[in-house]
């Protein structure tokens, strides 16, 4: 499999991502999976300047992924990153594949509960949690490589 790893975060590419995970995992592309990013020609183009050098940028909408991945395999080290856990479900409902989620960013808006120090959930975040978990996906809130993992299945319930 060319998807090495999935991450949540909210952030997008940004420092960490572009200093540890990438290299962690010998990414040569990044595939942003959100609709707005997508449609935004703005974020797009600052997300292309954010990435590291050598590495390819290709953000796409949910829709645009699952009908890409079903008709093209990845061939390139990839590392997808999404906004929230509704989009990965739906991806994986498109019959998409993926080793492992990784949560590393959620940050705090009203309505929302933070269940640990960089990860806020509401009630539809959790019940999308529990189906990508219920698909047998491990799930683990992790900001970066070296630190500790702590599993969503001990936080959700």
């Amino acid at each position: 499999m060319s998807i090495k790893i999935v991450r949540i975060d909210d952030r997008l590419i940004h420092g960490q991502v572009v200093t540890t995970w990438v290299k962690q995992y010998g990414i040569e592309q990044i595939i942003i999976v959100n609709d707005l990013i997508a449609r935004d020609q703005v974020q797009m183009a600052v997300m292309q300047l954010a990435g590291p050098t050598g590495v390819k940028i290709v953000p796409l909408t949910v829709e645009k992924f699952i009908n890409a991945y079903n008709s093209n395999p990845i061939k390139r080290s990839t590392m997808l990153i999404f906004t929230n856990p509704a989009d990965v479900e739906k991806t994986l409902e498109g019959g998409v594949k993926i080793p492992f989620l990784n949560v590393g960013g959620m940050k705090f808006i009203s309505g929302k509960t933070w269940i640990t120090k960089a990860v806020s959930i509401d009630e539809s975040d959790k019940n999308a949690f529990k189906k990508i978990m219920e698909r047998g996906i491990d799930v683990q809130i992790q900001m970066l490589p070296n630190d500790k993992q702590i599993s969503m299945k001990k936080l959700i319930k």
